[in-house]
C-alpha cells in the first residue's frame, strides 16, 4: 500500500496506539522495531484530547511525532463495548462518555469529519458490531444500518478534501455476524461502492475459531484481492497466520501489548509466563532466538524481578519484545510468501505457538 507517509508491505501487523501512544513505547522505539503503521482509536481521541486540538497541531502525526502511516478505527467497536451507555438508531449512535457521563452523537459524517481532523492515513466508516450471540433478525437489521452508514460516508468522502495536505483513504467494514447470507450481502454491497480498502469486522468477539475463519473465508472470496483486506482485532499469532493463508493483508490487536503487561511473552518456542517462579534465577534471555533489545541485554531473572516489583522498565521490555515478535512474524510471512514456502512454514510455526513454554 502506498500512502503519503510511507509504503506498507503486506501482510502487516499494526500495533495499537489507542490514545496516540502504543503503551510504554515511544515513536522512536516503534521505528527501531520497524513498525510500518500504527492504529489510533477515534472514540478515545475524540473524547481526549479532542479532534479540534489535534487538528490545531496539524494532525496526529505531528501531535505525537510519528512520521509513518496511521489507521484510525471508527469507534464502532467501542460503541459495541459500551452497550449499557449507548443507543443506536438509523441516524447514528448516541452514547454517554465513560469518563464523565456527557452525551455525544456519532453519525457516519461526524465520524468521518473527526478522522479527517485527526489526519489518519486510513479512516474507517462508522459501523455497528453486533454481539456474537445476536439473533439473525437483529444482525440483518444491524447490517442494513451499517451498509447505509457506509454509503453516506463514501459519498461524503468523495466530496471532501483532506485537511492536512496529504491523502486520506476510507475503508469499509463488512459485518453480518456468523450468518453467511448476511456476510455475503454486506460484502457485495460494499464492494459495489468501490472503497479503497475493506475490513472484516465483528469477529473475534466470542464466536468459535471455526466460525471466525469460516466468515473470513467467505469475505476474502468476495472482497477484491487487489485492494487491502483487514481482519479487525485479530489476534493470537496462529490466528494471524491462518488469516494470511485466507488472503488477509492487515491485522491489529492489543494481544502483544496487553499480554506483555501481564507478564506473558511470545517466543519462537511458544508462550512464556515470565513472572513464574521457575525463572527467578534463569540467566537466559526471554527468547534465545530473538535479536530485540530486551533479549540481547537482559535475563529472564531480571525481567521477572522488574515485573514483580512493579518497575515500568519490565513492562517496556516485555512489550518491546512482544511487538518485535509480531512484526518479525509478519516479515517472515512476507518472505515465505515470496519464496513459495508459506504453507509449510505456517504449519511448523503454529505447532510451536500452541506450546506453553515450560523450559
Amino acid at each position: 500500500m502506498e500512502t503519503d507517509h510511507g509504503t506498507i508491505e503486506t501482510p502487516i501487523f499494526m500495533p495499537v496506539g489507542t490514545q496516540a501512544s502504543v503503551k510504554t513505547q515511544s515513536p522512536a522505539d516503534l521505528e527501531k522495531l520497524n513498525a510500518r503503521i500504527i492504529l489510533g482509536n477515534t472514540y478515545h481521541l475524540y473524547l481526549r484530547p479532542g479532534a479540534d486540538l489535534i487538528a490545531e497541531f496539524g494532525g496526529l502525526h505531528r501531535f505525537m511525532n510519528w512520521s509513518r502511516p496511521i489507521l484510525t478505527d471508527s469507534g464502532g467497536y467501542q460503541v459495541f463495548s459500551l452497550r449499557e451507555l449507548r443507543k443506536i438508531d438509523r441516524q447514528g449512535v448516541t452514547f454517554k462518555s465513560h469518563l464523565d457521563g456527557s452525551r455525544h452523537l456519532f453519525t457516519p459524517l461526524s465520524v468521518l469529519e473527526t478522522q479527517q481532523k485527526i489526519g489518519s492515513d486510513i479512516m474507517m466508516v462508522l459501523d455497528e458490531c453486533p454481539p456474537h450471540d445476536a439473533e439473525e433478525p437483529y444482525v440483518a437489521t444491524s447490517n442494513e444500518v451499517t451498509v447505509k452508514w457506509a454509503l453516506q460516508a463514501r459519498e461524503a468522502y468523495a466530496r471532501s478534501k483532506p485537511l492536512h495536505g496529504y491523502e486520506q483513504w476510507l475503508f469499509a467494514i463488512v459485518q453480518g455476524g456468523t450468518f453467511p447470507a448476511i456476510r455475503e450481502k454486506s460484502a457485495r454491497a460494499l464492494v459495489d461502492m468501490d472503497f479503497p480498502g475493506y475490513a472484516i469486522g465483528g469477529l473475534a468477539v466470542g464466536e468459535t475459531k471455526d466460525k471466525m475463519f469460516g466468515m473470513t473465508d467467505l469475505c476474502t472470496d468476495i472482497l477484491p484481492s487487489e485492494k487491502p483486506r483487514y481482519l479487525m482485532g485479530v489476534g493470537m499469532p496462529q490466528d494471524l497466520l491462518e488469516g494470511i493463508a485466507r488472503g488477509v493483508d492487515m491485522f491489529d490487536c492489543v494481544m502483544p501489548t496487553r499480554n506483555a503487561r501481564n507478564g506473558t511473552v511470545f517466543t519462537t518456542e511458544g508462550r512464556l509466563v515470565i513472572k513464574a517462579a521457575r525463572y527467578a534465577k534463569d540467566p537466559r534471555p526471554m527468547d534465545e532466538h530473538c535479536t530485540c533489545h530486551a533479549c540481547t541485554h537482559f535475563s529472564r531473572a531480571y525481567i521477572r524481578h522488574l515485573l514483580n516489583v512493579g518497575e515500568v522498565l519490565g513492562i517496556w521490555l516485555t512489550t518491546h519484545h512482544n511487538l518485535h515478535y509480531y512484526l518479525t512474524l509478519m516479515e517472515n510471512a512476507r518472505q515465505h510468501i515470496a519464496a513459495g514456502t508459506f504453507e509449510a512454514w505456517k504449519t511448523e510455526t503454529i505447532k510451536k505457538f500452541n506450546n506453553q513454554y515450560t523450559l
